[in-house]
């Protein structure tokens, strides 16, 4: 993540493409969002909105824009090209947009493509990424349209490299597949983040509640939540929720 404006895109250039013939079918036509679509926050203040009484820091002027580190054209570098090139021949037009980002490689890939591809990057003989050791979610209000991310974080034991794909979907429809059929150790993964998140993940064997109880309305960790909670009781003293604690806002 960069705490400042959107960062530029990182060039590409011909150079070392012809060894890769397979990277210009990498990418999905007209998928990729523009450069400045990849803000996730704007904030004001330390604490608060930025104006008025409720920001006590001193630093109620101060603004701060929070992206995502850009869209990053091939060649990638290292082994990132050989094995970016390998999943676009093995599935064509998976990707929206890939982002290098301090030696990590993310794959933005489009929903409808995630298994499919899964499966590839677990069987093939030049990939085998044979383990999804986690599977998580995040919630990006600013992004309009694509507002809920799942991430899938992948292994491969047999040349000792990590991957990340990340698949973006609407809040108004939150669903993607699901990757149990290929990694079955991601069915807890799921579960919890349908928990947190709400993102829906289609075919998942039992896709129910893991953290919270059946019946709790909501999804604690996407940030339209509403700051509440229970009262905690230690030995006759109790501990308001966070809604009733201190407030910076009088």
């Amino acid at each position: 993540m960069s705490e400042n404006d959107a960062t530029p895109a990182r060039p590409g250039t011909d150079s070392g493409l012809a060894e890769f013939p397979h990277l210009a079918q990498l990418f999905a036509p007209g998928a990729a969002p523009a450069v400045d679509d990849q803000v996730v926050a704007r904030r004001k203040g330390m604490w608060g909105s930025g104006s008025g009484p409720g920001d006590t820091s001193g630093f109620n002027g101060m603004e701060r824009t929070t992206a995502l580190a850009g869209i990053t054209a091939p060649p990638f570098g290292g082994w990132f090209d050989q094995l970016a090139d390998r999943m676009a021949e093995l599935v064509p037009g998976f990707a929206t947009h890939v982002m290098v980002h301090r030696g990590e490689i993310t794959f933005f890939v489009l929903p409808e493509r995630l298994v499919e591809l899964c499966r590839a990057l677990r069987d093939d003989e030049e990939l085998r990424f044979e383990v999804c050791p986690a599977v998580s979610g995040v919630h990006y209000p600013e992004q309009a349209g694509r507002e809920l991310h799942v991430v899938y974080h992948l292994l491969s034991y047999t040349y000792n490299r990590r991957i990340r794909l990340e698949v973006e979907l609407p809040d108004a429809d939150p669903h993607a597949p699901s990757v149990v059929p290929v990694y079955p150790h991601a069915n807890y993964h799921e579960r919890e983040t349908w928990d947190m998140f709400g993102i829906v993940f289609d075919g998942h064997p039992g896709l129910t509640r893991i953290l919270m109880p059946d019946d709790w309305v909501g999804h604690p960790q996407r940030k339209d939540y509403p700051l509440g909670g229970i009262p905690v009781e230690f030995k006759g003293a109790v501990v308001a929720p966070p809604s009733e604690r201190r407030s910076y806002n009088q």
